[in-house]
C-alpha cells in the first residue's frame, strides 16, 4: 500500500517561503500524476497544483504564480515551492494522486502545517 509522508511546512511571516516535500512508497511512481492539496480551517480540502507523470504542471487561480510543483522521480518525492505566502495560504498540505474523476486515489497522509502569519 502506498504510503505519503510531507514535510517541510511551519510558522512564516508573509511574504516568505517554503519548500513542502512529500515522499511517496511504492513503486511505479514515476507513472502517476501527483497533486497537493490543502485544508484551511472550517474548509474543504482542495487541490493547488498537479503535475502529470510527464511533469505538465497546472495551479489553482489562488496560487498561480507564487507556487511551483515540482517532481524527482528518483527520490520518488513530489515538492510545492511557495513564494510570496500570505495569510490565506495557511492550511494543512497534503500530497495524493489525483484520479481523474477527482477523488484522491491513495490514504492520506498526516499532511504538514503551513502557518503564515505576522
Amino acid at each position: 500500500q502506498v504510503q505519503l509522508v510531507e514535510s517541510g511546512g511551519g510558522l512564516v511571516q508573509p511574504g516568505r517561503s517554503l519548500r513542502l516535500s512529500c515522499a511517496v512508497s511504492g513503486s511505479m511512481f514515476w507513472s502517476y500524476a501527483m497533486g497537493w492539496y490543502r485544508q484551511a480551517p472550517g474548509k474543504q480540502r482542495e487541490l493547488v497544483a498537479r503535475i502529470s507523470s510527464g511533469s505538465v504542471t497546472q495551479y489553482a487561480d489562488s496560487v498561480k504564480g507564487r507556487f511551483t510543483i515540482s517532481r524527482d522521480n528518483v527520490k520518488n518525492t513530489v515538492y510545492l515551492q511557495m513564494n510570496d505566502l500570505k495569510p490565506e495560504d495557511t492550511a494543512v498540505y497534503y500530497c495524493n494522486f489525483p484520479t481523474p474523476g477527482g477523488s484522491p486515489g491513495w490514504p492520506w497522509g498526516q499532511g504538514t502545517q503551513v502557518t503564515v502569519s505576522s
